[in-house]
């Protein structure tokens, strides 16, 4: 046999081989399962029966039922013993927060479950907190008295806390809690805070800056550096959100400067290593100046009138670029057409820049809005104050046109309320969701004290030292009414005045009160008498629309001179004994001020009248009227211009010295109280005029100094007449010194609120028109501080 043949046969050998191999192996692995198979059912239902759960059982629970516990399981009796649900039960019981450890085991065919109760919180107490309230701190916290302790909520409301002390400016802040247990599973959690130094800005640089020093940038944003007469201010402290605003107020003064393309662009503040002091760095660029090329309107309402648009419109070309202008030409435009009749109406500005030539076209694009109504009005914020004072200042209600220069107005008349704190009244629209021609206003609000108890010392050129106690309440009872009291006592005067007003009488645009008062005042330097008054005042005003107010008033008072010496005026001393005096008075004020409290731009006019006769013992009339105008030609300059004149005439009877005008003093800087009054030639005592013309100009300059010295100083010049008394001088049995010559001054002068109170000094070095027998007073100073 040759060697291939053997190698063939071999070869088919192993096939064989190979092939009965695996038919073998198969066989024998089918025969296995099979007999596995059959001995597994057996077993397996052996094996479940012994694992099945008989009973669950809960140990450790004092308040939670045990049924409550069973439902968070994942288990229930018959089910086997299965690891993975028994840990998802686990995970469930934890997620409760209610127990403070949990354990599930199984003993025999019992499924157990162990449970730690976490406590319940008695009480939530602070301790060592002085610049923080409680009040305050409570409203940070979530553990509150009577709900489940948990040691994640702890730690939750120590870094609250500790998040409230850094927006106060103390960094250094720490939160110690501390748990005190108390029988039946409750707990005392008690807050330990020390409080810490505050952490004061010590510098803040700028980086970038070339139009502007540091220092007026520093002038530019809220938070300042830390200064001594900071003491009474939380500015020169380290806040992150202030620090946030101050990047916008940056962007606004560039932007009212016409850098159109400025940008902050990193705002850094470094804490120092002994975490008492904050470096602030604003990294920033300014980009080119921008000027004004043209100045377009575009109306594209039918019938509004291009010229009515146009008479609004604040910048004209040839200006720097100023955003805020742009913004109050909006407002302007749209409270314009407003006034016409034009409710629904939109103003685009359109803005070109020009890079190359560094101007700006601009274009107010005047279009038809979307008509929309206001569908409701919410209020948030005011926890005192009731719904309904807040709504009668909103001049839209609920069904109203929506119109943004009455949004703008409402907002306005909210803040002159001063019931709440600066800068936190807003009014904001949002869609409605019931259809698209719909919007809802929201008005937020954080409300401040508006209840004042007083003491105050202090000392007055017109009336000595003194000392005074006040209570005032300016919304009583959240109802938007004012009660006051005040009792003053200085060298020459002692006073007492109780005051009551509702602002909306039988709930109507109708402001009614009444005054008492009783007054002793020392005029024995001027004119020789003491007057003593006693009366009471009843007021009732209107309000015709929203710039529009008249007033009346019935007043019934008593006077009566005393201390009279031999040597005083013949015209004084024929006035002793008491006199009655029944009057009704009447006084009308048209006002457009841009805000009655700190004004700045507008104006006001007012008239007044006063009749008395109507019973009592006096018979007179007198009339007056004045106003002013308030202008801001630039930033921090305040013009302010005032005229004012007055006129009584007796009605049969002569005029007592006290129903007559003195001119000096309060209303004639540079001269004593009285000082340009007409006189006895005599005696001197002033016996005053029957008619006075006031005139004065005051620039309030800005001096660079930061705004949290509280310094306001100011450059004015005034100028007065004062007549005659006509019936002294027909009678011609006195001597009198009297001139209707101009009198004034110019001068200068300053109010400081300082850490003892406001201290006010004016100094007028140029007295002109004086006459011989005036009384001039150069230097004058009033200051006093309430607490």
């Amino acid at each position: 046999m040759s060697l291939g043949a053997r190698l063939v046969r071999r070869d088919n050998s192993r096939q064989r081989i190979h092939k009965f191999g695996w038919a073998t192996a198969a066989h024998v692995f089918a025969l296995v399962m099979m007999c596995a198979s059959m001995l597994w059912t057996p077993l397996a239902h052996a094996q479940s029966d012994t694992d099945a759960i008989e009973t669950i059982a809960v140990q450790g629970n004092q308040r939670v039922e045990p049924a409550t516990i069973r439902t968070y399981l994942t288990l229930r009796e018959g089910d086997p013993f299965d690891p993975v649900r028994m840990n998802r039960s686990l995970q469930n019981l934890f997620a409760t927060s209610l127990f403070a450890d949990v354990n599930i085991v199984r003993q025999g065919k019992t499924l157990l479950i162990r449970v730690v109760e976490n406590p319940i919180v008695n009480r939530i107490q602070f301790e060592g907190n002085k610049k923080i309230k409680d009040e305050d701190l409570n409203k940070e916290v979530q553990l509150r008295a009577r709900i489940v302790y948990t040691r994640t909520k702890v730690q939750q409301d120590v870094e609250k806390i500790l998040e409230l002390y850094r927006r106060k400016g103390r960094f250094a802040a720490r939160v110690e809690p501390k748990i005190i247990e108390l029988p039946q599973s409750r707990v005392d959690v008690v807050y330990e805070i020390s409080e810490g130094p505050p952490t004061y800005v010590r510098r803040i640089n700028f980086v970038g800056n070339e139009a502007f020093s540091d220092g007026d940038l520093r002038g530019a944003v809220l938070t300042r550096e830390e200064r001594w007469w900071r003491i009474f201010s939380s500015s020169d402290t380290y806040d992150p959100d202030r620090m946030n605003y101050d990047r916008e107020l940056l962007r606004r003064h560039y932007l009212q400067s016409g850098y159109a393309d400025f940008e902050v662009i990193s705002a850094v503040a470094e804490l120092a290593p002994n975490r008492e002091n904050f470096y602030m760095t604003f990294t920033i660029k300014e980009g080119p100046r921008y000027k004004l090329s043209k100045v377009d309107v575009d109306v594209r309402v039918k019938d509004l009138p291009k010229s009515l648009v146009e008479s609004a419109v604040i910048p004209s070309a040839g200006e720097w670029f100023n955003a805020k202008k742009v913004e109050d030409t909006n407002d302007a435009v749209v409270e314009a057409a407003g006034d016409a009749g034009f409710t629904f109406i939109d103003v685009k500005p359109e803005v070109r820049r020009d890079p190359a030539t560094k101007t700006i076209a601009l274009t107010y694009h005047v279009v038809d809005g979307p008509r929309i109504f206001v569908d409701r009005i919410n209020l948030k914020g005011n926890n005192v104050t009731i719904d309904r004072v807040i709504r009668r200042e909103v001049i839209l209600v609920e069904g109203d046109a929506f119109n943004t220069a009455k949004v703008r107005r409402s907002k306005q008349r909210l803040e002159n309320l001063g019931f709440f704190k600066e800068e936190t009244v807003k009014i904001d629209n949002n869609p409605s969701d019931v259809t698209p021609d719909r919007t809802n206003l929201l008005v937020t609000m954080e409300e401040q004290p508006t209840g004042e108890l007083s003491f105050g010392v202090g000392y007055s050129s017109a009336s000595g030292a003194l000392f005074d106690v006040g209570f005032r309440q300016r919304n009583l009872l959240g109802k938007g009414q004012d009660l006051s009291a005040n009792f003053s006592i200085a060298e020459r005067t002692l006073q007492g005045s109780l005051s009551y007003t509702e602002p909306y009488f039988l709930n109507r645009r109708l402001s009614a009160g009444v005054d008492l008062s009783a007054t002793r005042q020392n005029y024995q330097d001027e004119a020789g008498f003491t007057s003593n008054n006693y009366g009471a005042t009843f007021r009732l005003g209107y309000q015709y629309n929203e710039y529009l107010y008249q007033r009346f008033s019935y007043q019934f008072s008593a006077t009566k001179l005393t201390g009279l010496a031999q040597s005083v005026s013949q015209a004084i001393r024929e006035q002793s004994g008491q006199a009655l005096t029944s009057a009704v008075s009447q006084t009308i004020t048209y006002d457009r001020r841009n805000n009655i409290i700190d004004p700045t731009r507008g104006f006001y006019v007012q008239m007044s009248t006063t009749l008395a006769g109507l019973g009592g013992t006096e018979r007179f009339v007198n009339a007056g009227g004045g106003g002013a105008l308030y202008m801001q030609p630039l930033e921090g300059w305040v013009i302010t211009s005032r005229v004012s004149g007055s006129y009584v005439v007796g009605l049969g009877k002569a005029l007592k010295v006290y129903q007559r005008y003195q001119l000096g003093g309060d209303n004639l800087r540079g001269f004593r109280d009285f000082g340009a009054s007409p006189r006895d030639a005599l005696t001197l005592d002033a016996l005053g005029g029957d008619w006075l013309a006031l005139a004065s100009v005051e620039v309030r300059v800005p001096l660079g100094l930061p705004k949290e010295a509280g310094i306001k100083p100011r450059i004015f010049s005034e100028m007065g007449i004062i007549g005659a008394p006509k019936d002294l001088v027909n009678l011609g049995t006195i001597p009198l010194s009297y001139s209707s010559k101009p009198r004034g001054s110019i001068g200068v002068g300053a109010d400081w609120q300082s850490p003892v109170g406001v201290i006010s000094i004016d100094y007028s070095p140029f007295i002109f028109g004086a006459q011989s027998f005036d009384q001039k007073q150069r230097f004058r100073v009033n200051f006093g501080n309430r607490f």
